[in-house]
């Protein structure tokens, strides 16, 4: 399941978020293409990690995002269709073992996309040589394992066995292993149908141990996603529970008077019936359960690094999504900051803004990739050399505050300060609809001009200290305040060309 995962995850990469973020405006929509893109993932993991980061980000409402996990847990279910329609009846084991060597193969020897679709049929073949095995492995065991050594069909016998599927998922960190060896075991005689069904609530509830360690020390927003899957399965679990005996009357009435006569099929049925269900049952209340989540876990006090966290540097792409958003708003913030300077106010946000900035550097530093592997690579590159002078430019902020009182009184330079006033507006837009070709276009314009212009400048401050009209400290002052307003432009212009590159780069 791991080898055939990662191969199908590494084939969907930036076409998976992109789907889901044109696909996902509702909670139904959200289930939808949740419920897809697990079926054609096969790992519910890869889907409720992607939502995770896109609701972090801010590029996804956190309704929509429930959606995504609800839908994630019924596409959970189409493995035990795929083991009970073919892993039994065709014994497909030993037929695709020449699969699983070319797969291995072309992993081997391939690269990039090809390379991963030799691990995503390399893995599928896999899933059934594995099936094969255990069910030589079970033949060997069929007067040893049977169901009268398991708990028996009580309800402190059910929780049992719903624990025993707990402690399965957490062994394999994959609830469809879990079911493919519960319907193995199911169709070998060592456990009978309510055993089977039992064990598998209990993975089903099972998966969400994997989020909730994974939003330990995260974000609220990865936190909040985490707790509503614990939630979210939980109710489930009780659901299926309650439903388990009503079903098995309801088979045995219409599909075949012994269940067990059918098992592998009424076990897939069964699950995917009470997600199937849980999943029609909690949408129309999905608002309500939204807020509720919100409410247990609120928003941070902080803005600005609310889109990152940690647990999504696996992902490069949507951490890489995270990281832009968090830099976008401390642009945008910083850029006010700029303004208030300039209009002779002291600026209100840098001592949090210097705090955020470190955050997202941090965070920036844990996303490791392979030079060349575009367009990630370069959106990592674009971005480190953005913060880099995101950060001088808040120092020239915080530490030489007079220099833009100075800037603002000087006569031969009160042109620049316009200038400077107006760039900033262009590049507020810029933040607002990540379009940076004509703030990048007036950036350059306005730093080459004054770089052109310095020295004339200079000359000026020269002459006047020279006639009297300038103390030597007045003049210092203009001095630093001509270089600063130069470092100040060259770092305007350097952020909005490296935010261009950014979004000039494919999707």
């Amino acid at each position: 399941m791991t080898v055939m995962t990662d191969g199908l995850h590494a084939l969907a990469g930036v076409r998976l978020r992109q789907f889901l973020m044109s696909f996902t405006r509702t909670p139904v929509s959200g289930a939808l293409t949740g419920a897809f893109c697990t079926a054609l993932l096969q790992s519910s993991s890869a889907t409720t990690v992607a939502a995770v980061g896109f609701v972090s980000a801010g590029l996804m409402g956190f309704g929509s995002a429930l959606g995504i996990i609800f839908g994630a847990n019924l596409g959970t279910t189409i493995t035990g269709w795929i083991v009970a329609l073919l892993g039994f009846k065709l014994k497909l084991g030993t037929i695709l073992l020449p699969i699983v060597l070319l797969g291995t193969l072309i992993r081997m020897f391939a690269s990039g996309k090809a390379a991963a679709s030799g691990s995503a049929i390399a893995g599928f073949g896999l899933i059934f040589v594995g099936i094969g095995l255990m069910q030589s492995g079970m033949a060997g065991l069929e007067h040893q394992v049977t169901p009268d050594i398991f708990p028996d069909d009580s309800f402190s016998g059910r929780l049992q066995l719903l624990g025993l599927g707990v402690l399965m998922t957490l062994v394999t960190q994959s609830s469809s292993a879990g079911v493919a060896a519960a319907l193995t075991a199911l169709f070998a005689g060592a456990i009978n149908f309510h055993q089977a069904a039992a064990l598998v609530i209990g993975m089903d509830v099972g998966t969400t141990v994997t989020a909730v360690m994974a939003s330990i020390g995260a974000t609220p927003a990865a936190r909040r996603t985490g707790l509503s899957h614990v939630v979210y399965n939980l109710m489930t679990g009780i659901l299926a529970l309650a439903l388990l005996d009503p079903f098995v009357s309801l088979w045995q009435s219409f599909i075949s008077p012994n269940v067990e006569h059918s098992a592998q099929f009424a076990l897939v049925a069964f699950h995917s019936c009470f997600n199937g269900l849980g999943v029609i049952i909690i949408l129309p209340f999905s608002n309500r359960f939204a807020r509720m989540m919100l409410t247990l876990i609120p928003e941070p006090s902080s803005m600005f690094t609310a889109p990152l966290d940690r647990s999504l540097v696996k992902v490069p792409s949507v951490a890489l999504t995270c990281a832009q958003t968090s830099t976008n708003r401390e642009l945008a913030a910083l850029f006010g900051e700029l303004q208030l300077l300039l209009s002779g106010e002291r600026p209100k946000q840098l001592q949090e803004l210097q705090h955020a900035l470190d955050q997202t550097h941090r965070f920036i530093d844990e996303i490791h990739l392979r030079q060349g592997q575009s367009p990630d690579w370069f959106r990592l590159i674009c971005l480190t050399h953005c913060l880099d002078h995101m950060q001088r430019f808040h120092e020239r902020c915080d530490e030489e505050q007079g220099r833009a009182v100075t800037l603002s009184r000087s006569k031969s330079m009160a042109i620049y300060t316009q200038n400077m006033s107006e760039l900033i507006g262009t590049l507020l837009i810029a933040c607002s609809n990540s379009n940076w070709s004509a703030g990048e276009t007036e950036a350059r314009k306005l730093f080459l001009q004054l770089d052109l212009d310095r020295t004339e400048l200079r000359d000026d401050v020269m002459v006047a200290l020279a006639e009297g009209r300038l103390s030597v400290q007045q003049a210092n002052q203009q001095l630093e305040a001509i270089r600063w307003c130069h470092r100040i432009c060259h770092h305007l212009w350097r952020i909005s060309y490296h935010q261009q590159q950014y979004h000039k780069l494919p999707e």
